[in-house]
């Protein structure tokens, strides 16, 4: 029984780990950028190489 109290603790504190790392990259704008993925397509040079 102790094991699954001490296995818990630690599931809930990773967690928690991760969504407070979420939540920092949210407030200091790691996801604002919505102008690259929707261009990066027109600028991406094309293999051109035929290795068949």
């Amino acid at each position: 029984m102790g094991v699954i109290i001490l296995l818990l603790g630690a599931s809930l504190t990773v967690a928690l780990g991760f969504l407070a790392a979420f939540i920092w990259s949210v407030k200091h704008g790691q996801f604002e950028d919505d102008f690259s993925p929707a261009h990066r397509i027109l600028f991406e040079e094309k293999n051109t190489n035929n290795n068949d």
